[in-house]
């Protein structure tokens, strides 16, 4: 779900782009491989004369909501597609390293969350097929292969979205708390910080309709603003920063503001009570990165049809956005690399973009991206792709680490969950995040 990694050419790439956007399905939440389309992991065989070639993924990619596989499937009647979904990312990338490292039991397909890529860059690129010659690199983002790319230039993955961030909310909600409700006007009200958009949060709960809150949680606010800091845990030369990071403290404090108040909903993102929380309407607002369109669509269910809208982020950020790469071990890595070639292609990520507004990372798709009427209608026909894409133009260049995921869970889910579901300090809240990251880092 969410996330990012090492941007050092970011600024420059979307400068040079008309029109960008995208959004990671980073979406997530379990504990173990789930809503497999087939059985569980590892490569497939050859059943009945046929290749079965797995894909493992996390949170919703939107290649089977798309029909992606099943088109797949009929150019190919030779292949048969199975999806091994784990819906964390947190559980599901410790997976991957031990099968990594073990040399078998990989998916022959292997997703790899931005926040993870540095790593797999330099500890697993050796574990990965090399795809840069099995491809034209100029059909992604420059800065997007640039993640993915060793240093002796193998490309081990192969993008596919990125996650600029808005604001969704219940604009039913939000007109029964007396608040502004037209998404131009409300963007406007927090423009520019993202303690302004929690500012608001307190107005909210004054006349709060029964039983709802204002945010999900804080960890939310805090991936969300985060994502617009140029600095977060790691320095350009590779050094730890994330306890002396001016982007990471800014986070962490509006975070706060959220967690020792009454407007979340304490919910942990991507567990199942947060599911719940979208579909009984528990909370008015979320941070949105544009994959989290989809994931809102599915959970809310046909009760939130036209009762969610999009404004503007406070400030341009980026939360999420994947790769797919072959394992050295996939036992297909021809079939493989066909399958992972095909899916990241502008024409298919167009299509999961007009499913449920995952932006691509190939330019060549931006000309003719448009959302499914079903979504527009969905969010209240909000202008979804001038939105992404004019946060996407900004998002500033960052720097990412081979630890960044483990050390973001661990202020996330220790440090602002301690807070904010166990009534301790902001201070003990901290600690036990730094207690954790020592753990994480060896330290």
């Amino acid at each position: 779900m969410r996330t990012s990694t090492r941007r050092s050419h970011r600024v420059t790439a979307l400068a040079a782009v008309a029109v960008l956007a995208t959004g990671l399905l980073a979406g997530c939440a379990s504990d173990d491989d789930d809503n497999s389309s087939g059985s569980g992991n590892g490569s497939g065989g050859n059943a009945g004369g046929k290749t079965t070639l797995t894909i493992g993924t996390f949170g919703t990619f939107g290649y089977k909501q798309a029909g992606l596989y099943d088109e797949y499937m009929k150019l190919h009647p030779d292949v048969t597609i199975k999806e091994n979904v784990t819906t964390r990312t947190d559980v599901y990338w410790p997976k991957v390293l031990t099968r990594l490292q073990a040399g078998s039991g990989t998916d022959d397909v292997q997703a790899i969350e931005v926040g993870n890529i540095t790593e797999a860059v330099q500890t697993q690129g050796d574990k990965f097929v090399d795809l840069g010659s099995q491809v034209d690199k100029s059909q992604w983002l420059g800065w997007k292969n640039d993640q993915a790319t060793t240093k002796d230039g193998k490309l081990i993955g192969l993008g596919t979205d990125i996650g600029p961030m808005a604001i969704c909310y219940r604009k039913d909600l939000f007109q029964k708390a007396g608040l502004e409700t037209d998404r131009t006007k409300l963007a406007a009200q927090w423009k520019g910080d993202w303690a302004k958009y929690v500012e608001l949060g307190k107005q909210y709960m004054q006349k709060a309709p029964s039983g709802t809150k204002y945010v999900d949680s804080a960890s939310s606010v805090y991936n969300a603003a985060l994502g617009g800091a140029q600095d977060r845990y790691y320095d350009k030369d590779g050094n730890v920063i994330w306890d002396k990071s001016a982007g990471v403290k800014k986070a962490w404090d509006v975070a706060m503001t959220v967690a020792t108040s009454d407007m979340s909903a304490k919910l942990k993102q991507f567990d199942k009570p947060w599911d719940q929380g979208f579909a009984n309407a528990k909370f008015a607002t979320v941070a949105c990165p544009a994959w989290m369109v989809g994931y809102i669509q599915e959970k809310s269910g046909a009760a939130g049809k036209g009762q969610w809208d999009v404004a503007a982020a406070p400030t341009a950020a980026n939360w999420g956005g994947s790769f797919l790469g072959v394992p050295k071990a996939s036992k297909h890595q021809k079939e493989a690399i066909e399958l992972a070639k095909w899916l990241t292609a502008p024409e298919q990520q167009a299509k999961v973009f007009a499913k449920q507004a995952s932006f691509p990372s190939t330019p060549a798709a931006y000309s003719s991206l448009t959302p499914s009427p079903d979504t527009l209608a969905y969010f209240s026909n909000a202008p979804l792709t001038q939105i992404y894409s004019d946060s996407a133009k900004t998002i500033p260049s960052q720097i990412f680490g081979t630890k960044d995921q483990p050390i973001n869970t661990a202020l996330t889910d220790v440090g602002i969950l301690q807070v904010e579901q166990k009534g301790k300090s902001p201070e003990q809240g901290w600690d036990a995040a730094s207690n954790e990251i020592k753990d994480v880092l060896g330290q």
